[in-house]
């Protein structure tokens, strides 16, 4: 049975930490002044957390903690509207504890959405896209130029949720390695840091493709580049999964092609995969009856799918989650995982819920309840 376990929430209304285990679950939060939060990540080590987000209002920021968020602190990386206000009104500016200092990218994006920590760098994506890396643990950050001055950046289109770098994946032996997943751009890939990019949706086998008329789908020898999700499986191998706006895809090749595993699946559309700790053939997924539809379970019956033997086929996960009158959203970055034996398996939905499965999904449990809108769920695993 896992022990000792915090499950990391960005919400609409701040992040929460969810701690527990057999003896039950306990929400604490919101903190980060009820900012916005699109991803919360934590070095278990060492205790840190990170909290990515903003908006129109706040702009974008990072906050920290390193007490394991008994207190936190702000780095801001853009304006937003009150800063406007703050400006023109000094009792506001008071209030708020405002400084007329210039913020390190102006107005350049309006929010943080992904943050990765990996070979002693803290990496955050932006909206609209771009890639940040700070080298002093998230205190200061600097704009890798290299994937902002890339030849197709001017080509790249917004998805309903804007243009947004979402998905930051490294290589746990090769710093230089990384992985990006953007909306609606598609995955990227660098081999020297960042200085370099190749922009990796080929199809691997675009002949036996189906062409169908929904922009995000695939064609003209290409994944569709409204990719939702990414991982990468563990291993010595270059295998990633993603989901996208239509499918669920393997990579055998770091990305370089890309196979459809979506047959046995009851939709082709969804947000978040998981992949297992030790298991590159193990994966979790929960798809949505579509993208036009209702982005809700299929036939209002919540089901996590799981593959075993790397997409091949796939089996429907229910017990413990709702069957009946079930209209909730899982998003992107919402779906996490614990390196347990049984590895566990967590997800969050847009009715302020989380479930978790502590074997492997084999069962779930709802371990918090009446939260805001779960925006994005991580796990820091003490072991």
């Amino acid at each position: 049975m896992v022990r000792d376990v915090t499950v990391l929430l960005g919400t609409t209304k701040g992040a929460f930490l969810v701690s527990g285990g057999p003896a039950g679950w306990r929400a604490r939060g919101p903190f980060c002044d009820g900012w916005p939060i699109n991803h919360i990540i934590a070095d278990p080590d060492s205790g840190t957390i990170w909290a990515g987000g903003g908006g129109d209002w706040h702009g974008a920021g990072v906050w920290r903690s390193g007490d394991g968020g008994a207190s936190w602190a702000l780095t801001r990386l853009t304006k937003g509207a009150m800063d406007d206000w703050a400006a023109n009104d000094a009792d506001f500016a008071a209030m708020i504890g405002w400084s007329a200092d210039p913020l390190p990218f102006g107005d350049g994006f309006s929010q943080i959405w992904s943050l990765h920590a990996a070979h002693g760098r803290v990496y955050a994506g932006t909206k609209p896209a771009s890639l940040l890396v700070s080298d002093d643990g998230g205190v200061t950050w600097a704009r890798v130029e290299g994937l902002t001055d890339h030849p197709s950046a001017n080509s790249w289109t917004p998805g309903a949720a804007g243009l947004v770098l979402h998905t930051v994946v490294s290589h746990p032996g090769d710093p230089g390695r990384l992985w990006l997943g953007i909306s609606a751009a598609g995955v990227f890939a660098t081999e020297d840091g960042g200085m370099t990019w190749d922009r990796r949706n080929r199809l691997a086998n675009a002949e036996a493709c189906t062409h169908h008329d929904h922009p995000a789908a695939p064609r003209d020898g290409e994944t569709g580049h409204c990719v939702h999700n990414m991982m990468r499986a563990p291993g010595t191998g270059d295998r990633l999964y993603q989901q996208n706006h239509h499918g669920v895809w393997r990579s055998d090749d770091g990305g370089r092609s890309w196979a459809d595993i979506t047959a046995g699946l009851p939709s082709t559309f969804g947000f978040p995969v998981q992949v297992h700790p030790r298991d590159p053939d193990t994966l979790w997924t929960l798809p949505l009856n579509g993208d036009m539809a209702g982005r809700f379970p299929p036939d209002a019956a919540c089901a996590v799918w799981r593959s075993r033997d790397g997409g091949q086929s796939w089996q429907a996960m229910r017990q413990g989650l709702p069957q009946e009158g079930c209209f909730f959203t899982v998003l992107r970055q919402a779906m996490a995982g614990d390196a347990r034996d049984p590895a566990g398996v967590y997800f969050g939905t847009n009715s302020g819920s989380v479930f978790a499965s502590f074997d492997e999904g084999e069962c779930w449990h709802e371990i918090a309840r009446h939260l805001p809108t779960i925006l994005s769920v991580e796990v820091m695993d003490r072991g």
